[in-house]
């Protein structure tokens, strides 16, 4: 029967999760591979609708930032949504996790790990290393650190021996020498750790924190 115009569409409202006519439609395009949205998906690319995965995301101190990040900081997680929208073009969803202060940041794009350059997976696991454009570039390796330190770094004064203690922790070994190698190369004398890199003296840890804005977080 042919459709006519001001009726409804029987499939309107459903899905393959409620209803089983759906369900199975979509079972069926699945088995002969049939992408039913792949000329609405081309025409969404070619005016924007949607972010072309196929081309390379832009570099930036945003995408530096975001390579080195992750976190359960109020300020720093309403911050990273911030910048992962600015960068990905995309609202990420966040959920908190239950009776815990963490708070996860999601986002769903194709090729997200390929085209951060950054293998997937646990990062304690990883051969980890800085892509070569964070680097060469001074601009993009102090934003990459700031994202490290920001979530995985600690700052202490201890008064009654002026101790000053700027460390960046974490059980990867490689993440460890990129960080340490990252800060010889900007000058400093890092003091390696088994699972921490450290800044000791007072000079090069304030000078570090202001380098980053360490704990400043941009509108």
């Amino acid at each position: 029967m042919p459709f006519l115009a001001g009726q409804r569409a029987w499939n309107r409202g459903k899905t393959k999760e409620n209803d089983p006519r759906v369900r199975k439609i979509s079972e069926t395009f699945k088995a002969k591979r049939i992408d039913n949205f792949d000329q609405w998906r081309r025409n969404a690319r070619r005016i924007g609708r949607i972010p072309n995965t196929q081309t390379p995301l832009a570099r930036s101190e945003q995408l530096a930032f975001l390579i080195g990040l992750g976190t359960d900081k109020p300020l720093l997680w309403q911050y990273a949504v911030k910048v992962t929208h600015a960068v990905f073009t995309k609202e990420p969803w966040v959920q908190r996790r239950r009776h815990s202060a963490s708070v996860d940041i999601g986002l769903y794009q194709m090729r997200l790990s390929e085209r951060l350059g950054i293998p997937s997976g646990g990062r304690g696991k990883l051969m980890v290393q800085l892509p070569e454009w964070i680097r060469s570039d001074r601009r993009y390796l102090i934003a990459c650190l700031k994202g490290l330190f920001e979530a995985e770094g600690s700052y202490s004064v201890h008064a009654p021996t002026y101790t000053y203690n700027l460390s960046f922790s974490n059980r990867n070994p490689a993440l460890l020498g990129e960080v340490e190698w990252a800060l010889t190369l900007l000058g400093f004398h890092p003091e390696r750790r088994s699972y921490a890199v450290r800044l000791r003296k007072k000079r090069e840890a304030l000078r570090f924190i202001e380098l980053i804005q360490f704990r400043h977080y941009a509108g």
